[in-house]
């Protein structure tokens, strides 16, 4: 590997390639800083575990170099998997809220959490920071038929959304960079921010009435 001088047309290239999982497992941050790295020369191409031997071909050709098989070191291919909290157990610390990458977790402090399945990458980001040790991750069967590169998209749409965000949130007078022209040139990225938000407050809703219904037949068979 040599360095280069970045290329953001690569970068984006790369990036398209890459499943937008944000699990880390490559060695960087985010999928699009571990894209930077492989255009400047500075990664390997077979770093990424989720996007497996088929993300590696892809980038292989892109750049125009022989493929190489995932290197074992950073982890292995797994099947689709999604996190699953048990509400029976979760003390509502938000510490899995705070690391997904793409606000795929929803609740309160002290209250319960939930998933939103559908949003959720399979990072696994969220398993490590739980203490009661109440996430575990499941097989995915609501979004194995969903198309590979929407569901990226939209993955990465939702982590570009929440880095945003922290940022407003350390400092409410700065914007990131282009956010001007982003609110002109990309309404249909704000509806779908909207509409994930509202569903996002649906789940929420759902989730509680069900705890409080499981509470409610928990204390009468105690009675």
């Amino acid at each position: 590997m040599t360095d280069r001088s970045i290329n953001p047309y690569l970068v984006e290239k790369i990036d398209a390639i890459l499943p937008q999982t944000q699990c880390r497992k490559c060695g960087f941050s985010g999928c699009k800083p571990y894209a930077e790295a492989i255009a400047m020369g500075q990664a390997d191409i077979n770093q990424c575990p989720p996007g497996g031997n088929e993300g590696i071909r892809q980038i292989a050709q892109l750049l125009d170099i022989p493929f190489k098989p995932l290197n074992a070191a950073y982890g292995v291919t797994k099947p689709k998997a999604v996190a699953w909290i048990d509400e029976a157990l979760c003390i509502g610390c938000t510490f899995c809220i705070r690391a997904c990458p793409v606000d795929a977790i929803v609740g309160a402090a002290k209250q319960m959490h939930t998933v939103i399945t559908t949003e959720c990458t399979g990072c696994e980001l969220c398993i490590v920071p739980c203490p009661m040790d109440c996430i575990v991750m499941i097989p995915d069967s609501v979004n194995q038929h969903d198309d590979p590169k929407h569901a990226a998209d939209r993955a990465r749409m939702r982590y570009e959304f929440k880095q945003r965000r922290l940022l407003l949130a350390k400092d409410p007078n700065v914007q990131s960079p282009n956010s001007t022209l982003e609110a002109e040139s990309n309404p249909p990225e704000q509806a779908i921010v909207q509409k994930a938000e509202q569903r996002k407050r649906t789940i929420v809703q759902a989730a509680l009435e069900r705890a409080a219904a499981i509470r409610l037949q928990a204390s009468k068979h105690i009675e």
